[in-house]
Formats: structure tokens, sequence, C-alpha cells
């Protein structure tokens, strides 16, 4: 059981694979984090799905350290109420009891409408500017805040304001004084549009956690920047790295294109594959449990690292090959259990409108620059790419 010492590595030794620092090793190994706390860290597909869905282990935040060396304040977020990914029942139920509703299939799919209007928008937007385009600062990140702006009912006339403070707080080399401004602005924005909902309640979702009974104002505005961070951020490098892993691999591309019903298995297998949260999610045990013989003890800190948990080859034949044609629904790239994401179904909605906007728009679409110009998101929490350069 070879330990991994001074934290999670996040450099990748190629765009699309997790670090090689984690591939040779046992499904669940001690880790030794930044501060010195010795923990565990779980690769396997099976063990991390057991820990996910275990009501014994916790996602509060007194056993978590920052799992990676880095500048980012590690208290930054502990004291903000209404974060409740960070929550354990019963406070963790209270919202998302609020927030289902507005999160259903039936409501995603009657935002199906609106969201292709969106998408063709940028797409045509993109065409008139070509032949060449970023695809993350002409697509992915317009279509992804908008969307989000639109379900929370926040103006699209904030969202520079929120992206560059949402680019700030997912660094991990970011200066601690930034972090703290920024999260600072995130707070005063959220907390004028909560006034401005609570004043006159709309069909969106900041009026609902603003006029939720049993949420207080606090937590709506912790509960509303967690939305609305993780609602834009998480889709618009899924849209960006999943292009990427399209046009870099060809013959997938071309099977795609040839049969587009395979949009859907197209999705969950880029969902799998890239696993943009690559920094992994916690828990912590509050009672001794045993797993596969290891005793993981009370109070320790458990890193799941979903990345190589979606690459396990007990789970996935040739896990670390593209294959449209897989058919996975049983990743864990947007977590399992009771903390499982809440925006899944928007984000599935979301991706397969926008790559198929983009396949029917760009019929020869293709990289403008190779492997080693294009920047990788390794210095982020959420991982993809800076920028795509693209030609038609």
């Amino acid at each position: 059981m070879n330990a991994i010492t001074n934290g999670l590595p996040t450099q990748r030794e190629h765009p699309f694979d997790p670090p090689a620092a984690l591939r040779e090793r046992g499904p669940i190994g001690r880790m030794t984090f930044p501060d010195g706390h010795d923990g565990w860290i779980v690769t396997g597909y099976r063990q991390a799905r057991r820990i996910l869905s275990d009501k014994r282990f916790s996602s509060a935040p007194g056993h978590k350290h920052l799992a990676f060396p880095s500048d980012r304040p590690s208290d930054l977020e502990s004291e903000i109420p209404g974060l409740f990914e960070h929550m354990d029942p019963p406070d963790h139920t209270r919202f998302r009891r609020c927030l289902a509703g507005q999160f259903t299939v039936r409501r995603m799919r009657l935002l199906a409408e609106r969201i292709e209007e969106i998408t063709a928008h940028y797409a045509d937007e993109m065409l008139r500017k070509g032949p060449t385009a970023d695809l993350v600062s002409d697509y992915a990140v317009p279509v992804s805040s908008q969307v989000i702006c639109e379900l929370l009912g926040v103006p699209v006339a904030d969202r520079e304001r929120f992206i560059g403070d949402s680019e700030d707080l997912l660094r991990l080399d970011v200066d601690p004084r930034q972090a703290q401004a920024s999260l600072d602005d995130l707070i005063g924005l959220t907390s004028e549009l909560l006034l401005h909902k609570q004043a006159a309640p709309q069909d969106d979702v900041l009026s609902v956690l603003v006029t939720a009974d049993d949420i207080s104002f606090e937590e709506a505005v912790g509960a509303s920047l967690l939305l609305l961070v993780a609602g834009h951020e998480t889709t618009a490098n899924m849209l960006s790295l999943g292009t990427y892993a399209l046009l870099n691999n060809p013959e997938q591309l071309a099977l795609l294109r040839a049969d587009q019903t395979l949009m859907e298995k197209t999705v969950e297998e880029l969902l799998r594959f890239l696993t943009i949260v690559h920094v992994g999610v916690q828990r912590s045990p509050t009672e001794d449990i045993e797993i596969d013989g290891i005793t993981l003890h009370k109070g320790d800190t458990v890193l799941i690292h979903l990345p190589r948990a979606n690459r396990d080859p007990e789970q996935y034949p040739d896990p670390d090959h593209l294959d449209i044609t897989r058919g996975t629904h049983n990743h864990l790239t947007f977590s399992h259990g009771i903390h499982q994401c809440l925006g899944q179904q928007l984000a599935r909605l979301e991706l397969k409108i926008g790559y198929t906007a983009l396949l029917h728009r760009f019929p020869h679409l293709r990289l403008a620059a190779s492997e080693h110009q294009i920047p990788m998101r390794s210095d982020m929490t959420v991982y993809g790419v800076h920028a795509l350069p693209v030609t038609w």
C-alpha cells in the first residue's frame, strides 16, 4: 500500500488522464495531507461508492483538510452558513427538500427549448466571428453562465462579476487576500439579489430559497453562492474539455457524427472519462469502519478520488479508452448517495444540447493549436481548459 505524501498530486502527464502517481495503488491507501494530517485516499470504484452511500461517513467540515499544496486559505468557506454540500442530515435534508423541485427531470425538460435558443445564439455568434474562436470564452462560458442565471434568477448583466470571482475562488495558487475579496464580493452580490427576491419573489431558485420558512437569510446567501459557482463552472468546463476530448479522438467523433442517437451515451462517457472535479470529495467516519480489511478510524479524513474511481478497471473494461458506445450510467462524476449532485439533470441537458449545436453548426470543427499549446486547468479545483482555440 504505497502512501501519498504531501497531499494530492494535481499535475497531469496527459491532459485527459488522472496523475500517474495515483494509478499503481490499491483501492484504499494512506495519504498525508499538506498540513500533516494522516488520512486516506480511496481510488477504487466499489469502495468509493460504498463510502459515499454510507450514512456513517460525515460531510461536515470539522474533519476536512486541504488536499493539495496551495496558497488558498483552508478555512475560506468554513464559516459560511448554507453550504449544504458540507452538511449532514437533518440540516442537509432541509436544503435538498427545498430545492429538489427546482431540479427535477420534468422541469429540466421544460427548459430544453430555452437552452437550445441560448446555444444556437452563441454558436451563431462564433460563426459570425470565425473562422477561429476560443471555445471557452466564446461558447462554453457564456452558454453555461446564461443558463444558470436564468434558472436561479440572476441578471445576466452580473455574470462577468461572478465569473471572475468564481475563477479566483477555484484557483489553487490564488493570493489569500484576493480569494477573500472575491468571496466577499460574491456574498455581497447574492445578498443584494436575495433582498430583491424577498421583496418581490419570482419563479426562480433564489426566490424559493429566500422565502423558505426553515432557511435563514444568511443560509440562503451561502446556498445561492454554492449553486451559482458550481452551476456554471462545472458545465462550462465539461462543454469545452469534452469537445477537446472528442476532437482528440477523431474516430469517436466520426461515430457520433454518423449516429447522433449516440449523444446521450457520449455525454455519460465523457463525464466518466474526464471527471472534472479532480481534487475529490472528503468524508469522515463517525465510528470505526472496516472496508476490505482496512479500518478507517473515527475522525479520519478520507479523500475519495472520483477521477481515479471512474477509471477502475474492475468496473470499466479498458477504462483509459474513450468509448462513446460504452453506455456508462453508473459513474461517480456526480458523486453518489445523499450528496449526489442536485443539478446533474441540468448538466446532462446542457451538455447534450451544447455538443449537438456544435456538431450541427460546425461540421468541420478542429483544433487550432497543438496539445502543448492548450492551457489546462491543473491549477484549479475544477479541471478543464483555460482556453481552447478552434477553427473550421
